[in-house]
């Protein structure tokens, strides 16, 4: 039996026999934390993402006129999106229990929870060590929407947040209305980013089950902020997000950027008439509740597993300090390092990169932003003797995304080799390639075996202090 006492807020949302949607019903398709789950785990099996497909089968419609590729782009979204009902089925706790039981049950030197984040991910196969979100995203129907309606979005979320909470008091839950990152599909369903407030029973579980004597928990925190407008409690409200490449001035109803994006996605703006924001910015949909941080350092103390936070001012950041630790890694075990994977999105494959003994570097989407973040970094690395580039398009346009120019420049970064995926460029940018893409390019990279052995977590923290400190990634 798991002690929860003192650990994980009260109460700890235990719900006696109750029966709630499955996990893979309720995480939404295809988002960050149940990609990045799916990988990690079979990485730790020596498996690889092969079997992962997408939700969004549009490759077909990428030449399709605007009207018809938005309208199958919502219809698309309707097949898997929870139902008004079925987000007062939500179960958190089960949620949970669905991540933790996708890895395999065996003692682990260590355990990384946080932010969804590719190189988490990658930094996680390195140490041999699970990888857990702090929260998950739901997409629910939202019926006659508009994507041009953030007031009327913010009241409809309300009301299913009201349901979501009466079950699941152990959550905070963020709704986002970003048209730029999520195109008509913002007008046809509503996004809400559920972050527990305290370590949830599964997790504590696995904890307590998987984890060496002494192994640290290490926390992965997503700083960036963002203007966020409280609803009521447990819910609030922002419109845009960090990672659709705009600033939050962008939203205001006379940005021409926000013009385009609206008209893109079948409106002409009249209608856009956001929340009021009072206050200061606030953590974006990504940052980790401050009662979750708390909890895991509590376990930590009374079971004496040492915790660590890496905070993270920007994804490249981490991006750029995990590159460079794998690349350390690799050459400590003989390779060469020299072989670059720039992925993109969902578009990776951590065991795939280890088996290829390869380095990679993850941007967070297709937004210019993500991608200079990869150019800088090149610039001013040692050069690599090939670079191939898998770019995840974001199945929509907007002023923000990178160009296929600009991905083939970091491609030419490489010496000899420089490969932009043919697949992922074939109708970039509204196009959509599924996560096994990755695994079919990196499988065609020859093998470098046998695998480097594990890093161990204090080699890890060492080199994220010294590759991430300049940037501010700040390790504690």
């Amino acid at each position: 039996m798991v002690s929860e006492r003192g650990t994980t807020g009260p109460a700890h949302g235990v719900r006696a026999g109750r029966a709630g949607l499955a996990g893979d019903r309720v995480v939404a398709a295809g988002s960050a934390a149940r990609t990045l789950v799916a990988a990690t785990a079979r990485a730790l099996r020596g498996a690889d993402c092969a079997d992962l497909g997408h939700p969004r089968g549009m490759s077909r419609l990428s030449g399709a006129p605007e009207p018809v590729r938005r309208a199958a782009a919502a219809r698309a979204a309707g097949r898997v999106a929870l139902t008004v009902g079925q987000a007062a089925e939500v179960d958190a706790d089960r949620v949970a229990r669905w991540f933790a039981d996708q890895y395999p049950r065996r003692r682990y030197p260590g355990v990384l929870l946080g932010s969804p984040h590719g190189a988490a991910a990658h930094l996680a196969v390195a140490l041999g060590i699970p990888w857990l979100p702090t929260g998950f995203e739901l997409s629910v129907h939202w019926p006659q929407g508009a994507v041009d309606g953030p007031q009327a979005a913010l009241d409809h979320g309300a009301a299913l947040a009201a349901r979501l909470l009466v079950g699941n008091p152990e959550l905070h839950v963020r709704q986002v209305h970003c048209p730029a990152s999520r195109g008509a599909l913002a007008g046809a369903t509503v996004a809400l980013a559920a972050h527990w407030r305290w370590l949830p029973t599964a997790y504590l579980r696995l904890l307590v089950e998987c984890l060496e004597p002494g192994a640290p928990v290490l926390l992965l925190c997503d700083a960036r902020t963002w203007p966020v407008v409280d609803s009521a409690p447990g819910h609030s409200f922002q419109i845009g997000c960090p990672g659709s490449g705009f600033d939050p001035v962008d939203f205001h109803p006379d940005s021409p950027a926000l013009r385009q994006v609206l008209h893109a996605a079948g409106s002409d703006g009249a209608r856009w008439c956001p929340p009021e924001v009072a206050g200061a910015p606030r953590l974006a949909e990504h940052g980790v509740e401050p009662g979750f941080e708390q909890s895991v350092r509590e376990w930590g103390a009374v079971h004496r597993h040492p915790s660590h936070r890496v905070l993270v001012p920007e994804p490249a950041v981490l991006s750029a300090a995990t590159a460079d630790l794998y690349r350390h890694w690799l050459r400590a075990a003989g390779k060469t390092g020299n072989r670059l994977v720039v992925e993109c999105g969902r578009l990776l494959d951590p065991w795939q990169v280890v088996r290829a003994g390869m380095v990679p570097y993850w941007c967070e989407n297709a937004t210019r932003r993500s991608v200079e973040g990869a150019e800088w970094w090149l610039a001013g690395s040692e050069p690599f003797s090939s670079v191939d580039v898998l770019p995840e398009p974001p199945g929509l346009r907007s002023p923000a995304v990178a160009g296929l120019p600009q991905w083939l420049a970091v491609a030419g970064f490489g010496r000899r080799r420089r490969a932009l995926d043919r697949s992922a460029a074939r109708g970039y940018p509204v196009s959509s390639v599924p996560t096994r893409r990755a695994t079919e390019v990196l499988r065609a990279q020859s093998y470098d075996l046998p695998t480097p052995p594990p890093m161990t977590v204090a080699a890890a923290l060492a080199a994220l202090r010294d590759g991430g400190s300049q940037q501010g990634l700040l390790v504690s």
